[in-house]
């Protein structure tokens, strides 16, 4: 193996998604002398949270000159500092997209617990724990004492006090200048009906049942509305998806992913995003829908509370349903509100060009 005498050491053990589109645009303001990256696809999860300080240990050159460690939690980052003791007095950085404490499982027995444990020994090894929200941070630093009590015939001392120290939140940085903003349409033309987007992928944790629920109720009170149903589907739908479109008699205006160039142009063509979500630790689709001109409607949970005012929060269906009742049956009404909220809003915090530096210059260590 050739020296590496590059200071940053990245590892990305899941690059996909937002995982890789973050190593991507940190890339971007690094120079390529500053750093080596390592990365494995993102496919089968499972096999990647499990094997892959494994993998990661067999590649990395031995005759490095590297200061500072960035991954993601996916990397049982102990396991590999284990492995390879050279690496150990390295600054060690970890990014948390989601954590596996609180993830949501069907059925509490089907919990692989080993996901748990990786991301607590992770964090004991590492200097400095990032989370995407401080949503995701508290849900993580809550759960470990409890987790840790299920374990039989043992007892943990103190393993929350010493991982709190070491935790910030620093928001994943969305790349608002790439996406189109709607357009200012003219006086004259007629109120087209309101167009509701949902853009998340087709699995049970993003609660696709609650959506089929409002849609139906609000088609019931006769009003008149069109709906897209963006993001990633799968080979097995959710059954309450199925004639979907043939119930909503001709409302629906899309009805799966779209390329990306299409899907932005739908983003800004759309009044309300609407989100159900049992899990969201951040929620990219919905930062980057309201960037475009939607109006978000979101659940009173998760990370939404800490993202968007009360006034956007539904506790209830039957609270969902009435406030796009109420839009649907008044445009103008609707056009007003979406000029208040876009007028006390500020996405500049979650940017990459305001939060790039701040990764960046924690990278470097020049904070």
């Amino acid at each position: 193996m050739f020296a590496h005498m590059a200071p940053i050491l990245i590892l990305e053990a899941f690059y996909g998604g937002s995982h890789k589109q973050l190593v991507d645009v940190l890339l971007k303001d690094l120079k390529e002398e500053e750093y080596d990256l390592l990365t494995i696809p993102a496919k089968k999860w499972h096999w990647c949270a499990r094997m892959s300080a494994l993998h990661f240990a067999g590649r990395i050159s031995t005759a490095h000159r590297y200061q500072t460690i960035f991954c993601s939690s996916v990397l049982n980052l102990a396991e590999l500092i284990g492995m390879r003791t050279d690496l150990a007095a390295c600054r060690k950085i970890v990014y948390f997209h989601e954590n596996q404490l609180c993830y949501p499982v069907r059925d509490a027995k089907q919990r692989d617990v080993q996901y748990g444990i990786n991301q607590i020994t992770t964090c004991l090894c590492a200097d400095r724990i990032l989370f995407n929200s401080r949503y995701n941070m508290n849900s993580f630093l809550d759960c470990i004492e409890s987790f840790l009590r299920k374990v039989p015939n043992m007892s943990f001392q103190g393993v929350r006090e010493k991982i709190v120290p070491k935790c910030d939140v620093l928001h994943f940085p969305v790349e608002f200048r790439k996406l189109p903003k709607r357009g200012v349409k003219a006086e004259k033309e007629e109120s087209p009906p309101l167009h509701i987007i949902w853009p998340h992928r087709w699995e049970h944790d993003k609660n696709p049942e609650q959506l089929v629920e409002a849609l139906l109720a609000l088609q019931a009170k006769g009003v008149n509305f069109r709906v897209s149903i963006l993001g990633e589907r799968f080979e097995t739908i959710p059954s309450c998806f199925e004639q979907l479109e043939e119930r909503l008699q001709g409302k629906m205006a899309q009805f799966g992913p779209l390329p990306r160039e299409e899907y932005l142009r739908t983003l800004a063509e759309g009044d309300v995003v609407l989100s159900t979500a049992l899990h969201e630790f951040y929620g990219v689709a919905m930062l980057e829908a309201v960037y475009s001109g939607c109006v978000p409607l979101v659940p009173n949970r998760l990370v939404y509370p800490e993202l968007y005012p009360k006034d956007k929060l539904f506790n209830t269906t039957a609270q969902l349903v009435k406030q796009l009742y109420n839009w649907c049956r008044n445009r103008a009404l609707f056009e007003k509100h979406r000029e208040d909220f876009f007028g006390k809003i500020s996405l500049g915090g979650y940017s990459a060009e305001q939060l790039v530096p701040q990764f960046i210059a924690i990278l470097r260590n020049t904070e």
